[in-house]
């Protein structure tokens, strides 16, 4: 039996990834013995690392030893910090590497007249408050998606709702997330038709966000329909089925046609992190990101909390100094939030984060960043903002998934990648959602999710030739194939508009 193998992903490291569990007393080179047993997917150091020094992995600092740390030991959050105060953090060298080439890639989509291409064609049903919930929810649930088996050019009826759009300050940050989230939705292109469920006395007033969306849609399907209006619950939802039949008739005729992947809009997410991904599943994913963005479309990288720690990274490659500018705005907007909320951005990752091997917020973030490729970053955007910029972008977000990707969607995101670890059952409408695994156990066991394993990368398949895979997936899913989230149904509840500030 021959030595565990271990990997050492930069020169300068500290520390190396155990491909598979370690036990004490283990001999892993000629100078380096095991002195504990230590996880597959987690540190073990190469060398003596003294206390308060930096822990080094992918060439960046993730933290600082808390105490001795001898060569062989395993490094985790018994024995690292991720406290780097009066530690400079820098980007260091940029990447050495051929650099994408432009190239023609094409899918099959829905053109619309706002000029955008969608990959799904679903009748939406939104609302502009959690009280006209259950109405919007009893319309779609009149049309059953098994009606639709024959009729392949409708995806089915979803409604979208939420719990909030009353008892909110009507001049806040919350409120502006919320009225550019439900018109980025209105608006989707991934949304043949739409129609919109009020109340009538609510806050959020369909007015407010409905204007706007109509512009975007243009001569598309939209409709409004408030409860107070029709005479209550039961006419409300009788007049909405009314609707949903007429959108039904007008959609049937709606065929995909081959369009330029300039016009496919890709949201990068990546949750249930574990060791490995920031080997295998991110960098894979980032090589679909650079190729998708060499074929003229869009990549958008978010959740801000989980860039802190490498956003020199992409202040490396901002394409200007406003990019760069707008960027650090928006991570300092973060630290003065979380410390009016008595948190901190310097913080551990979550537990199953932990539990895969992931030791602090910095170690997370450098291997969250790498699924965003290595093209140009050309724009930053705030939560549901309208993306107007090709090429790859960043969105301001939190770092909770759900809320994070429909941010991602309400500014145009038509397909969404998630890489993850420990196992996320995340899914998405209207955009559909391709799972990515960072590793092969959980890619078997979890294999009615997963849309594709990057363990292989651990075994010498080149992540070019990964990445290449999962473009040509992600172009197969934006054509119609099914990802595995779609076949499970999932997305009507994962609408989860970021909510802030006071609720009244």
């Amino acid at each position: 039996m021959g030595s565990p193998r271990i990997l050492r992903l930069n020169s300068g490291d500290n520390v190396a990834l155990c491909l598979g569990e370690v036990a004490a007393g283990q001999t892993i080179a000629e100078a380096l013995v095991a002195t504990d047993t230590i996880p597959a997917g987690h540190k073990i150091a190469t060398s003596p690392i003294a206390p308060g020094a930096p822990v080094v992995k992918y060439g960046q600092i993730i933290g600082t030893a808390t105490t001795t740390i001898s060569a062989g030991e395993h490094v985790h959050v018994h024995n690292v910090s991720a406290a780097t105060a009066g530690i400079s953090r820098d980007a260091g060298a940029k990447p050495v590497g051929e650099p994408v080439l432009p190239r023609t890639a094409t899918f099959l989509g829905y053109r619309r007249t706002s000029g955008k291409v969608g990959t799904r064609n679903y009748i939406g049903i939104l609302t502009s408050v959690n009280c006209s919930a259950t109405v919007a929810r009893a319309i779609a649930d009149s049309f059953p998606s098994a009606m639709f088996s024959d009729n392949p050019a409708i995806d089915g009826i979803v409604a979208l709702t939420h719990t909030t759009g009353c008892g909110m300050t009507p001049s806040s940050e919350g409120t502006d997330n919320l009225r550019r989230t439900l018109t980025g939705y209105t608006a989707h292109p991934n949304f043949g038709a739409v129609l919109v469920v009020g109340l009538g006395c609510e806050m959020m007033q369909l007015r407010s966000f409905i204007d706007d969306a109509e512009v975007e849609r243009r001569a598309g399907l939209l409709r409004t329909l408030s409860i107070q209006d029709e005479g209550g619950t039961l006419k409300s939802i009788e007049q909405g089925r009314a609707i949903v039949r007429e959108m039904i008739a007008e959609m049937s005729d709606q065929k995909r046609e081959e369009v330029s992947a300039e016009y496919l809009v890709l949201g990068l997410q990546c949750g249930g992190s574990d060791g490995w991904s920031g080997v295998t599943a991110n960098p894979a994913l980032g090589r679909a990101a650079d190729l998708l963005v060499a074929s003229g479309g869009t990549a958008i990288l978010s959740e801000t909390p989980e860039i802190y720690g490498a956003e020199q990274l992409l202040f490396a490659r901002a394409a200007s100094d406003d990019v760069r500018v707008a960027l650090q705005e928006r991570l300092d907007w973060w630290l003065d939030y979380v410390a009016r909320n008595g948190a901190e951005l310097n913080n551990n990752p979550s537990p199953g984060n932990i539990a895969g091997g992931i030791t602090t917020i910095l170690e997370k973030s450098l291997g969250a960043v790498a699924k965003s490729g290595t093209s140009p970053l050309r724009a930053v955007y705030r939560y549901g903002e309208p993306i107007d910029q090709r090429g790859f972008v960043f969105m301001d977000s939190p770092g909770y998934d759900p809320c994070s990707a429909t941010g991602q969607m309400a500014s145009g995101a038509n397909i969404l990648a998630f890489t993850t670890g420990r196992g996320s059952v995340y899914g998405s409408k209207p955009a559909p959602c391709i799972k990515l695994a960072s590793n092969r156990a959980m890619a078997q066991r979890m294999s009615e999710d997963m849309d594709f394993d990057c363990s292989p990368a651990l075994d010498g398949v080149e992540l070019d030739l990964q990445g290449e895979e999962i473009f040509e997936l992600i172009l197969r899913v934006a054509s119609g194939e099914k990802s595995k989230s779609e076949a499970l149904g999932l997305g009507d509840l994962e609408f989860v508009p970021w909510q802030m500030g006071a609720v009244l």
